[in-house]
């Protein structure tokens, strides 16, 4: 059952309208309608004093309550990494495009430009990086799952912690190489 619904029944069986309640609760009436409402809900010192009004426990009150919470927030997570990785995953397909044409038609400042371009880019995978760490995901594996709205078991988080440092060697090796492919291409272009 939702929070406010359940508000309203307890309510209700106490026979209280909206403003005996909300007297009792240290209140408004409207606050107490946002509530049944499901416009907002208590913090906690008003949902411990609710409990208390009621005479039942704090998890009898919000059963059902935190599971849709933790759904929310999990979909709120999950949609703004989403969102980041998007972001950074087309921004890095335009800089790898643009690098050649940029240097060889606009020679130095064009090399500028991407350069620029590049620090913006790094910004943005930033974000994505400090997002991984909120939410403890690194691996490929541990990312799909995320995404999806699931968590791995504890043995597969494991097996997922320890590719962890593999991963990050292949990770600096495969910057090391492309680092050293654009500076062989500026070579190239800028003579």
């Amino acid at each position: 059952m939702e929070l406010g619904a359940q508000i309203r029944k307890l309510r209700k069986e106490k026979g209280w309208n909206q403003d005996e309640f909300a007297q009792k609760a240290y209140v408004s009436r409207q606050t107490v309608s946002n509530w049944e409402n499901e416009k907002s809900y208590p913090d906690i010192q008003s949902l411990l004093l609710i409990s208390d009004l009621f005479g039942i426990t704090l998890d009898e009150l919000i059963k059902g309550d935190v599971e849709v919470m933790k759904k929310e927030i999990s979909k709120t997570d999950i949609s703004e990494y989403n969102r980041w990785a998007n972001i950074y995953s087309v921004m890095f397909i335009i800089a790898l495009i643009s690098a050649y044409p940029l240097m060889r038609f606009c020679g130095r400042a064009g090399f500028a430009g991407w350069c620029i371009y590049m620090a913006v880019t790094l910004g943005v995978a930033f974000k994505v990086e400090s997002l991984k760490k909120k939410h403890n995901i690194q691996t490929y594996k541990e990312i799909v799952a995320f995404t999806q709205g699931k968590t791995l078991d504890d043995i597969e988080q494991l097996r997922e912690e320890a590719k962890r440092p593999y991963q990050k060697i292949l990770l600096t090796i495969g910057a090391g190489v492309t680092g050293l492919l654009v500076v062989m291409i500026m070579k190239l272009i800028l003579g």
